[in-house]
């Protein structure tokens, strides 16, 4: 395990994100957003929605929905300005004594703890990035997981985590900012009430609203006033919460889960095709990238961008290292225009 507390030169920098990657016209194979735009009937939800910006915003309508959506009470959702506002939420909020972030993953939690001064320890899982519950220190009281985690792609059990959840004062923050990616989400903890978790949801990723920002935390209604009371008025927008709502209903729902069984199709036929080039995916992934590991990662990562291309550098996250990269899993035919510039460069 590795302390923390203090940034070090060494340290990978927790602030840079797939985002960096881009731009000049570069092909987009490093920020984890479905498509380019939202569809077009949550377009149009979001232009009718303007029309009610002289108001404030009022959650309540995409409190109930997410409420009834993963079977909560409303007084257990907080709406939020995308997840990474509720890694702040946390950090403002909550006093841990000992906080501890399971590696590798989104590197905002620790990013967001570190900011509001509080010491953090790192668990680096290696091999397959599976957790192992028995890492976890036994006085740790808070604890960060992604799941699927970010950039390994690696599902966790809920039963796992549940099982880290179980000591007594302990508050455990799970990552499903990719759960909508698992058809049928059966490892999700989005509906399972208990003492200390906390369950965060994105609509970024799935529903291309990066710069709209939405999302929600699920918690003990305790643990919810206290991050509302840390949260600026109105911080999530009318048409956030107007997202939200229509994110949650069941047409929404089937949309997002036919998504996700063809882009598992599609990714592991792209795990297949890098792997023949040289390119081997952690195992089992699960969300929609894969995180790949090639002795010439950072190399390779230069020499797609002459050619138009953007994949994620990995040695931006704590446990991996410069030989990891990882990349997003696109439309079949956008896939194919980015093995053909690999074979380009003779792999």
């Amino acid at each position: 395990m590795e302390a923390a507390g203090a940034a070090m030169p060494t340290d990978p920098d927790l602030r840079h994100h797939g985002d960096a990657e881009v731009g000049d016209g570069l092909v987009d194979f490093a920020v984890n957003v479905r498509g380019v735009a939202p569809p077009d009937w949550l377009a149009r939800r979001l232009r009718r929605s303007i029309e009610d910006l002289a108001r404030y915003p009022d959650p309540a309508r995409a409190r109930h929905a997410v409420a009834r959506r993963h079977g909560r009470t409303p007084d257990e959702v907080l709406p939020t300005a995308g997840a990474a506002e509720a890694f702040v939420l946390l950090a403002r909020a909550l006093t841990p004594r000992r906080a501890v972030v399971v590696h590798p993953q989104f590197t905002e939690p620790e990013a967001a703890l570190r900011a509001a001064g509080h010491p953090v320890e790192r668990v680096v899982l290696d091999g397959d990035f599976k957790l192992d519950p028995g890492r976890i220190p036994p006085d740790a009281d808070l604890v960060m997981i992604g799941n699927p985690t970010n950039p390994t792609s690696v599902l966790h059990s809920a039963a796992e985590i549940l099982d880290v959840c179980a000591r007594p004062g302990r508050t455990v923050v799970v990552d499903e900012a990719f759960m909508d990616c698992v058809p049928g989400e059966p490892e999700t903890l989005a509906g399972v009430s208990a003492p200390g978790l906390v369950v965060l949801r994105s609509l970024t990723k799935t529903w291309a609203l990066a710069g709209l920002r939405a999302g929600y935390v699920l918690a003990p209604p305790p643990l919810i006033t206290a991050l509302s009371e840390a949260q600026p008025l109105w911080a999530v927008s009318t048409p956030a919460l107007v997202a939200i709502e229509a994110c949650c209903e069941p047409a929404a729902l089937a949309e997002a889960g036919a998504w996700a069984a063809a882009l598992g199709v599609e990714r592991d036929r792209l795990a297949g095709e890098l792997a023949l080039r040289g390119l081997i995916a952690v195992p089992g992934a699960r969300a929609s990238f894969l995180c790949v590991r090639t002795p010439d990662a950072l190399d390779l990562r230069e020499r797609l961008r002459e050619r138009g291309y953007a994949v994620r550098r990995g040695d931006t996250f704590p446990g991996l290292g410069p030989d990891w990269l990882r990349i997003a899993v696109r439309d079949r035919a956008a896939n194919d225009t980015l093995l053909e510039a690999l074979d380009d460069l003779g792999r």
